[in-house]
């Protein structure tokens, strides 16, 4: 891809995936994603209902009368992006590739992101780290994210998920929020490092996926690559057993990722490329923000 047409292509990215942050996301990110904690702001009299867990016995005993702490929510937030650069997520049967929507969801985030003030950085992935760039704020910084996740070439076409959060573990000091965007092709089993990463993080899983991963049409022979691994095979279609096969297979994948997020309680939704993303995300802020 020449400089021009990244430079086209980031334009309407941010154009559209601005919009919604601003338009749609405000809100519900705000009050989905809500910081570190609670900040100490102050001290008062205690009033009848406060908590009495609150009561600031130095000041108490200094003033001989009840006194409470006040505490007002730390807003502002470190997010981070682990984006799943491998070989799987350029396969797409719609109009789009799955790392065109992993690319749009994780523009719209960060927009979101800058707009309550929060630094946000990335970490690409493939079965090994293949980048990091720090957290920072501001819209320029953004437009170079973008740029990378639309030009970022991997030097691995495989998977694993387990080094991106052990990685995001290492490198993340703080709590942050972490927002893994993945088909989650996987071969290996990562749920101890989802279960340590939600331990000192916020984690959130967003699995993009090809409607054909969940379905195969009935086409007759049909030549099948594997993106990660480039083995080649031809499959007849035309077999309903093949067809059945295929989509228990799939479900079986998917009652294994749920069970692998819920144990650790992770929040996670699952998006197709032929859905609406906004749809899908705008439930999942909305189940946070309950």
């Amino acid at each position: 891809m020449d400089t021009s047409e990244i430079i086209k292509k980031v334009r309407k990215i941010e154009i559209k995936t601005r919009g919604l942050s601003s338009n749609i996301f405000a809100g519900q990110y705000h009050s989905a994603f809500k910081g570190r904690g609670m900040a100490f702001a102050e001290v008062r009299e205690y009033q009848y209902g406060d908590d009495v867990r609150d009561i600031d016995w130095n000041v108490t005993a200094r003033f001989h009368h009840p006194y409470v702490k006040v505490f007002e929510e730390e807003r502002e937030l470190t997010v981070m992006l682990l984006i799943d650069v491998s070989g799987s997520l350029n396969f797409g049967t719609q109009v789009q590739t799955k790392r065109d929507m992993a690319t749009e969801i994780a523009a719209t985030l960060a927009f979101s992101a800058i707009q309550n003030n929060d630094k946000i950085g990335v970490i690409f992935f493939s079965d090994h780290i293949e980048k990091y760039i720090p957290p920072k704020k501001g819209r320029k910084h953004i437009l170079y994210m973008i740029r990378e996740m639309l030009d970022f070439t991997p030097q691995s076409t495989r998977t694993d998920v387990g080094v991106a959060l052990e990685n995001l573990t290492r490198v993340m000091k703080r709590r942050c929020t972490a927002f893994v965007l993945s088909d989650f092709y996987d071969r290996k089993d990562f749920s101890k490092q989802v279960q340590i990463a939600n331990r000192k993080h916020d984690l959130v899983a967003i699995q993009v996926y090809d409607p054909r991963a969940k379905e195969l049409p009935d086409v007759g022979l049909l030549k099948v690559c594997d993106a990660e691994t480039g083995h080649e095979m031809v499959i007849d279609t035309s077999s309903k057993k093949l067809r059945r096969a295929h989509t228990q297979y799939w479900m079986q994948r998917e009652a294994h990722l749920k069970e692998t997020f819920a144990k650790s309680n992770v929040d996670w939704v699952s998006i197709a490329t032929n859905e609406d993303y906004v749809k899908r995300m705008m439930t999942l802020f909305a189940q946070r923000g309950a």
